[in-house]
Formats: structure tokens, C-alpha cells, sequence
């Protein structure tokens, strides 16, 4: 594995070895810290979105593992439009030793691989969040002891967030079931994509555009922000689209009755997620954003070490 810009490029064996590689470092860590691995090396993040735990995440990630990071946004580089993206990854791959980009048009990240001398990984575009996906499973993991067999529903958007976790699912074994508003699907090349994977290893894809439907039976209930960077001018039309799609007290009830919640934040309380889910006892949010950190530093042990 030279890059990480997608679960699609990835095999599910690859996909198990970077979850226990995950495991392995959060339980090290937790027992004093983590060997300095990547000692002497250096991550240059690129940034194009605003950002919280993509930021802290991979910038405590490479301190924890002995290396350093740089963050670098839209003002130092104007990527695409100050400089073009083979100047930029030529440029930045001759000081550091990988790169980590927070991007809108996927085939930025696509294009900085392809002329960077070093590693490159996605930590977001508009098709895609791998980062997040890894980091979901991890949570999963931890809480039931297992993968396969578990069904994992999806409410709302069908954005690069749903689209990496259908990914994962179809890698690591969970039946995979979402709901969206009519007009709101998966991008049709990403869930032929989840779908080919999930063939292979026997797991069901559904799509559906009724909540209760999508979440029967559910062993974890997964939500997004209905209005995506980017999208702030749709947010009134979201909003009446995706009234229905909010995950409360209600819609839990058709869900397993030992189910979890996820949501991969920032979370707009009142809108796809109530307060009283949102903190309650099925809620596995934070541990879920703490996990990002974990999932980030095997990812980088494994294509910097």
C-alpha cells in the first residue's frame, strides 16, 4: 500500500491488518506511549476545508509516533489555482517524507499521488472520507468484539462519508443498509463499487428511501450533517428534504435494542441527530472521533514506517 485515497483501491486484507495494526497502537499508547516509529519524519497537511479532528488527529498522530506534521492552508498554497497540483506534490515530496490533503475535488488527491514522491493520504474530498470509515470500524470493533454478522444502517445523505462506510462494510463483512431522500443516493460509480466488494464477500447492500426501513434490525445507526461543506446555499431545501431522516428516539426503536449510534461531526443538533441521542447511552460519537487518532496512526505506520 503506497497511497490511502480510497477503500476501493484497497484490499480487505490490507483493510484487517490496518484495524488490528490500530488496535494494537491505542492499547500501546494507552500503556505509556507509542514507540517513536516515525522519528525524523514529517507530514505535510494540505488543507482546503476547515477542520477539527482531521487536523489534531493526524498532527497528534505523527507526534505520538515521534514525527512532526505541517499544516498548510488555503492561503499558503491556493492548490489548483496559485500553483497547479503536479507543481504542488512535486514541490511538497521533495521535503517531506507524506502528505495528507483535506480536499473538495476528489481528483486533486488522485493527482497529487500520482506526482508525489512520497505518500499520499486522503483525509477528504468530496467522494470520499477512508480516514473517518477506518476509524468507524474501529469503534465497532471495540464495542462488539466483532465485524461479521452485524448490520450497519446509514441515514441521511449519500455522501462521501455513507460512501466510504458502505465501502468498509462491504470489506470487513457488516450488511450495509441506507436511507436518503429521493435525489440524495450514493454516487452511482461508488456504490458499484461497494456493491462488486460486497458481492465477493457475501454482503447485502440495501438502499431504501424510508428510515424505519433502512434501520430494522440495525446493530449500529449512522448519521451525517444533512448540508455539507460547500453546500450551505442548499440548506433550506436539505432541511424540508431531509425533515423525515432525523435520528431520535423513535427510529431507534426499529433498530436492534442493543444498537449503538455514530456520527462522524461536526453534528447539527436538532437536525439529523437529537440531543438526547446525540448524548444519550447508545451514543459512541466521541469515542468514535477519538478513534480517529488511533485509526490515523496505523494508516501512517503502515506507509511511513
Amino acid at each position: 500500500m503506497k497511497h490511502f485515497l480510497d477503500l476501493a483501491s484497497c484490499s480487505s486484507d490490507e483493510l484487517h491488518e490496518l484495524v488490528e495494526l490500530a488496535l494494537g497502537l491505542k492499547a500501546e499508547w494507552r500503556d505509556g506511549g507509542n514507540e517513536p516509529m516515525l522519528r525524523g519524519k514529517t507530514l505535510g497537511m494540505i488543507f482546503q476545508k476547515p477542520s477539527l479532528r482531521t487536523r489534531v488527529s493526524f498532527e497528534m498522530a505523527m507526534r505520538h509516533l515521534g514525527g512532526d506534521a505541517i499544516m498548510l492552508g488555503p492561503q499558503e498554497i491556493g492548490l489548483g489555482v496559485r500553483e497547479s497540483v503536479p507543481d504542488v506534490a512535486r514541490v511538497l515530496s521533495s521535503y517531506v517524507q507524506g502528505i495528507m490533503a483535506r480536499v473538495f475535488d476528489h481528483r486533486d488527491v488522485v493527482e497529487l499521488a500520482e506526482y508525489s514522491r512520497v505518500p499520499v493520504i486522503n483525509g477528504l474530498s468530496d467522494d470520499y472520507h477512508p480516514c473517518q470509515a477506518l476509524a468507524d470500524i474501529l469503534t465497532v470493533r471495540e464495542n462488539f468484539g466483532r465485524l461479521q454478522g452485524l448490520k450497519l444502517a446509514f441515514v441521511g445523505d449519500g455522501n462521501n462519508v455513507a460512501a466510504s462506510v458502505a465501502l468498509a462494510c462491504a470489506h470487513f463483512g457488516l450488511d450495509f443498509s441506507i436511507a436518503t431522500p429521493e435525489g440524495y443516493e450514493m454516487k452511482a460509480p461508488i456504490r458499484e463499487q461497494a456493491c462488486a466488494i460486497a458481492a465477493r464477500n457475501g454482503i447485502n447492500l440495501e438502499m431504501h428511501t424510508h428510515p424505519q426501513v433502512a434501520v430494522a434490525g440495525a446493530d449500529i445507526v449512522y448519521t451525517d450533517t444533512w448540508v455539507s461543506m460547500g453546500q450551505e446555499a442548499e440548506a433550506s431545501e436539505r432541511a424540508a428534504e431531509f425533515g423525515e431522516f432525523q435520528v431520535n428516539a423513535s427510529l431507534l426503536r426499529h433498530a436492534s435494542s442493543a444498537a449503538i449510534v455514530l456520527h462522524c461531526l461536526p453534528a447539527h443538533r436538532g437536525d439529523e441527530i437529537t440531543d438526547e441521542i446525540m448524548d444519550g447511552a447508545r451514543s459512541r460519537v466521541f469515542e468514535q472521533a477519538e478513534n480517529r487518532l488511533h485509526a490515523q496512526k496505523a494508516i501512517l505506520a503502515r506507509i511511513l514506517a
